[in-house]
């Protein structure tokens, strides 16, 4: 607490749990004491209670933040700090998520205490540039919404005409990471209507008195408030309020939140449509039916307006004077009456400041909404309006009070109802205190079927002639025994005389006291309607921002379904907040009003003492004299304390509860002033806990000493041990290099002496060898001149020269003759030029077997080379060498081919060889297959036509079709006929590969003269529309996989979409005629890539495609599968 003496004098005790007597003068009298004395702050255990005192005092310096920074609740006086500061560690240190909920009456200094709260956990809050520049957006948001959503009532002259709640979230630490603003039930009506000596909404009048002559001019405004019809001229100005410095200050914080100068621009020009829509007149006139219109009076606002926003004056003029109404399937276009008229203009006013206020909102939530998705810690702040008791109360009121109802109910769940239930729970004896529950108020409001917001939506929807009557007479037939309602009706089925109820309004008994609601508008609010003519003539409008705001004015999304109703949405907002505040733990600012003048240090005691009553205190203080300050489960508690014990610290196997009772009864604290639950322990005085909370932080202290003790001799040893090992290893390497260059230097030694004697051995040996060779040359020499000498000397006789000449002449003769014939008359008898046939004559002589199978050979390959005679119209060998070698690739390699049971001739694996098999079986051929498979190498054209012809080339082998879809007489294809409107090249079924996961899609694909064309094949509908031109290259694989990678421009507009994967059964057709196309197009050769590895470009990024043969893939086709985000392996078998 903050002092003996304070504490013991009655008049003036800091914690009002210690008043001694407790009623409810000394309570009050007690407050105004502190009062005079300038402590505006009092406690009720760990509720702070705060009085406005409508001037500056110095509480908030940063000396004072620092007083209470880190210190315990009770430790120092009363402050808003104090509990901000106890809701901040309890987040950072308890990982508990908490709220701060501030409640009171209008002008009671919610507002302020909002922003007290966030300045000080901005100012206790880590530092650190990222870490400021988000408090400084989180705090700059307040002038903003002040802006927007505050105006001066009779009652505060800064009152927020919105409810706000702002979720701030942290990180671990403790420093804020960003936050989100919720915002409720903006009081709109006050743009067109206000209670005289009010304002309008603040930003209008700084907006006149703080913007530049230019920004003006821009906006088309006048710095004259009186000028606006929606603005109130004598209360333009506000005593002690510089709307122009202001509306500076409101500038400067868009800039920190992050506001383009864009947005702001357009911000103020819907604001400045706004206010110029007051200014618009409509006058009467008669049609010639008689029927009563309106028109404009002045059309100069009119066209202003429609400047500003790029809209035609006619179609706003149109939609402002006339309502377009649907009738089944007639539309009828009915003039409006002046009073409709003006109806309709002032909705619009109200639906687009409604609006761009919650723009405002989302865009601020945008800025400073965590971008991370690190686990987060939450704190709430609910700065909302207060309980509102005027002389003409209507459906804002009623609405208002309904929320305040929800938040006393919470504080009564919480702090009183929660506090006795718990005790019960726990096993822990006390004097239960009573209570007053508002849930009944509650349910008479909210209930889905007989609630007031039930009945008055009920109402809204009854067809038929619906007004306030009509409600006003179901509420009294449905709710007349509520002995929290009364009307005049049900006064006189009671037989009360009330002057003071009258007959159009209805009187709830709220916790606060009694509220009289007059039901005139409440129907009219409820609906909140907007002609749908004015909703589509702002989203005919130019203007960027505005047209957002009205996206059901789009005539392509007309509904002709109701918006839900402003009690609907707004209850339904409540709901959510409650749910969300539950979910904390609460931390409670009741703000009170010491008088009705907003006087400075001038405090009524019987306005204070009704405020006290319907607050709550009284009982709040009972249940607090009554009941334990503070309590928390065992092992929680344990494991915060445990360190106070021996017998606990630092590990206790027992049980939670038996080591908080070992642990407490070690610290000899009074019996009564702590209780054992089932589950929690409980201590009575806030002193006992701040004893225990300081013994914990000298322990803490003690223990850092240690822990830091011991590091510092860890880290010592460490260190030395680190060294002696580096001496070590020093030393080691030292003598290692010294031995490395002694024996290096022994081996250089070793190494010249070596040199030297092999030179010395072999220039011995090289002088023996050279003898040697002396003497073998001279022998040599010796002995040709005696073989000489021998052979002509005496003449030898030599055989007939007619012997041997004869049997060889003979032998030519007999073998020529033969090989002759067998020349020529193959000459005569060569096979057909088809590729496709494989006849050859047999060899007349066994001896020729091997040449005929040569010469075989070579006419195979000769054709090929060749080219074809016309019968094989299927491919073109005077293709580009690219084409030649495209399908020259696709013959399978010779390890592909394998025998046929029961056959000479080997055979190529897969599906295509089998049906090539099975056809010439049923031929009646007796040799369907060739001799062999050729293989890679030389003569690899005639090779290419003889797998065509054994059906290892699946679309080699076919002929070219082109139209493979029949365009032409398929009904269904007709759309696609029409899109090629170009000559049709070709027509065909692909697959096409989805770049994310590699699976294949059917795809229709058109190849015209100057487009292709990928379609849906269910609904026939063109998918991607490529011009030739935009194509770069194609890249098919060495194998009969079909596959084949579309390469586009970058810079054409498909091809940023990046290439395509296709798979095709007639790949070499495709290919072939894409050639075609494509030179005929462009003049140049189409790139061929035959690779087994390129790479693709994506939008994402590039892709490197691998093709791997594998007995995984498919026998339909390769089988495609992404590896990590930039690789894909194609699986081929």
């Amino acid at each position: 607490m903050e002092g003996s003496s304070p504490m013991l004098d009655a008049e003036a005790v800091a914690d009002l749990v210690l008043l001694d007597p407790l009623t409810e003068e000394s309570l009050v009298q007690t407050l105004q004491e502190r009062f005079r004395r300038h402590d505006i702050y009092t406690y009720i255990g760990n509720v702070v209670i705060s009085v406005n005192p409508y001037q500056a005092l110095p509480l908030y310096t940063p000396e004072k933040v620092e007083e209470y920074h880190n210190c315990s609740f009770f430790a120092v006086k009363p402050h808003i700090y104090a509990i901000a500061d106890d809701a901040y560690r309890s987040l950072r240190d308890r990982d508990s998520d908490q709220c701060i909920l501030i409640t009171g009456e209008s002008g009671a200094g919610k507002t302020e205490a909002s922003k007290l709260v966030m300045s000080y956990m901005a100012a206790v809050s880590s530092k650190g540039e990222e870490v400021n520049k988000v408090k400084e957006q989180l705090l700059q948001s307040n002038p903003v919404l002040e802006a927007f959503g505050n105006a001066k009532t009779v009652r505060n002259d800064n009152s927020s005409r919105f409810g706000k709640y702002m979720d701030i979230e942290f990180d671990f630490k403790g420093e804020p990471l960003g936050g989100v603003i919720s915002n409720y039930l903006l009081e709109k009506s006050r743009i067109v209507r206000h209670v005289k000596g009010e304002r309008n909404f603040h930003i209008f009048y700084q907006l006149l008195a703080g913007a530049s002559p230019q920004l003006l001019q821009q906006l088309k405004l006048r710095q004259d408030c009186g000028h606006y019809g929606y603005l109130d001229r004598e209360s333009s100005s506000l005593p002690g309020v510089d709307d122009a410095a202001n509306f500076h200050a409101m500038q400067d914080a868009m800039r920190v939140i992050g506001f383009s100068p864009d947005e702001v621009t357009e911000l103020l020009e819907v604001t400045a449509v706004v206010l110029k829509l007051g200014n618009i007149q409509l006058s009467s006139s008669f049609q010639a039916n008689g029927m009563e219109a309106c028109s404009i009076t002045e059309p100069q606002e009119l066209r202003e307006i429609c400047e500003l926003i790029r809209l035609d004056p006619s179609m706003l003029e149109q939609a402002l004077c006339t309502r377009t109404v649907k009738a089944r399937d007639e539309t009828v276009l009915t003039s409006l009456t002046v009073p409709q008229g003006y109806y309709g203009r002032d909705a619009l006013a109200k639906n687009i400041y409604s609006r761009l206020f919650d723009w405002l909102v989302n865009r601020i939530n945008t800025s400073i909404q965590v971008k991370s998705d690190e686990q987060r810690k939450v704190m709430g702040v609910l700065d909302i309006y207060g309980f509102e008791i005027f002389q003409d109360n209507g459906f804002e009121q009623f609405i208002i009070n309904y929320c305040n109802e929800k938040l006393q109910q919470i504080f009564i769940l919480m702090t009183l109802k929660e506090e006795q239930e718990e005790y019960v729970r726990e096993g822990i004896q006390w004097t239960p205190v009573e209570f007053f529950d508002n849930s009944i108020i509650c349910n008479l409001i909210e209930n889905s079927t007989s609630g007031i917001l039930a009945l008055l939506d009920e109402e809204c929807l009854r067809p038929g002639v619906v007004n306030e009557d009509t409600f006003l007479t179901k509420l009294n037939q449905l709710l007349a025994k509520h002995k929290h309602y009364e009307s005049k009706e049900t006064q006189n089925a009671r037989y009360i005389t009330d002057t003071s109820l009258p007959a159009r309004c209805f009187r709830i008994h709220h916790y606060a006291g009694k509220v009289t609601y007059n039901v005139t508008g409440f129907i009219e609010k409820n609906n909140d309607l907007l002609f749908r003519d004015l909703s589509q003539a702002m989203w005919a409008a130019q203007h960027a921002l505005l047209r957002s705001l009205f996206p059901e004015g789009d005539p392509q999304k007309a509904s002709l379904k109701l918006p839900p109703t402003a009690g609907f949405q707004f209850k339904s907002s409540v709901a959510m907040l409650m749910k969300n505040l539950y979910s904390k733990n609460p931390n409670y600012i009741r703000c009170i009003k010491p008088n009705d003048t907003k006087s400075a240090m001038v405090f009524t005691p019987e306005l204070v003492l009704a405020q006290v009553r319907y607050l709550g205190l009284m009982e709040n203080v009972r249940v607090r004299r009554a009941g334990y300050a503070f309590r928390q489960l065992y092992g929680p508690f344990l494991q915060r304390y445990k360190m106070l014990n021996r017998r606990t610290w630092p590990r206790w196997d027992g049980g939670d509860r038996e080591g908080t009772e070992v642990l407490l009864a070690g610290l000899a604290f009074p019996a009564e002033e702590l209780a054992f639950g089932h589950t929690k322990i409980f201590i009575r005085s806030p002193r006992t806990l701040f004893d225990l909370e300081r013994q914990r932080q000298e322990r803490v202290s003690e223990l850092a000493t240690l822990i830091q003790k011991m590091f510092r001799g860890w880290r010592c040893r460490t260190q030395y041990q680190l060294m002696r090992k580096s001496q070590i290893l020093i030393s080691a390497w030292f003598r290692g290099h010294r031995q490395k260059n002694q024996y290096k230097q022994m081996k250089r030694s070793a190494l010249v002496l070596q040199a030297y004697a092999r030179g010395w051995k072999s220039r011995r040996l090289l002088r023996e060898l050279k003898s040697q060779c002396r003497r073998h040359a001279a022998a040599t020499t010796i002995s040709a001149h005696w073989r000489g000498y021998q052979v002509t000397g005496p003449r030898a006789l030599r055989p007939p020269l007619s012997c041997c000449p004869c049997r060889c002449v003979r032998a030519v003769c007999l073998s020529a003759h033969p090989v002759q014939r067998y020349l020529l008359g193959l000459a005569k008898n060569l096979p057909p030029l088809s590729v496709t046939d494989r006849t050859w004559p047999p060899a007349p002589y066994r001896f020729l077997d091997k040449t005929n199978q040569e010469l075989k050979n070579i006419f195979y390959h000769w054709k090929v080379g060749a080219g074809g005679d016309g019968e094989n119209s299927s491919w073109d060998l005077g293709a580009p060498a690219h084409l030649r070698g495209l399908w020259w690739h696709q013959i399978p390699p010779p390890s592909a081919v394998q025998e046929v049971p029961g056959s000479a001739a080997p055979v190529a694996p897969g599906p295509a060889a089998g049906q090539a098999l099975c056809q010439r079986a049923l031929q009646g051929q007796e040799d369907p297959l060739p001799q062999k498979v050729p293989g890679q190498g030389a003569g690899g054209a005639g090779e290419l036509r003889a797998a065509v012809a054994d059906g290892l080339v699946p679309s080699l082998q076919q002929p070219f079709h082109g139209d493979y879809l029949g365009l032409k007489q398929n009904p269904k294809y007709q759309k696609l006929h029409a899109v090629a409107k170009d000559k049709l090249v070709m027509a065909d079924t692909v697959r096409k590969v989805n770049r994310a996961n590699g699976k294949t899609v059917p795809r229709l694909l058109l190849l015209t003269t100057e487009h292709l064309v990928l379609a849906d094949p269910k609904a026939a509908q063109p998918k991607t529309v490529l011009s030739i031109s935009d194509i770069r290259g194609v890249s098919v694989t060495r194998f009969s996989d079909g596959f084949l990678a579309l390469h586009l421009k970058e810079v054409s507009t498909v091809g940023a979409k990046g290439d395509f994967l296709l798979v095709s059964d007639h790949l070499i057709e495709l290919v072939t005629r894409l050639h075609q196309t494509f030179e005929a197009t462009s003049g140049q050769a189409l790139p061929l890539h035959i690779t087994d590895r390129f790479s693709t470009h994506f939008p994402k990024g590039d892709v490197s495609i691998t093709v791997v043969e594998s007995p995984k893939a498919g026998t339909d086709g390769p089988v495609c599968k992404k590896k990590g985000s930039n690789k894909m392996e194609v699986l081929v078998h």
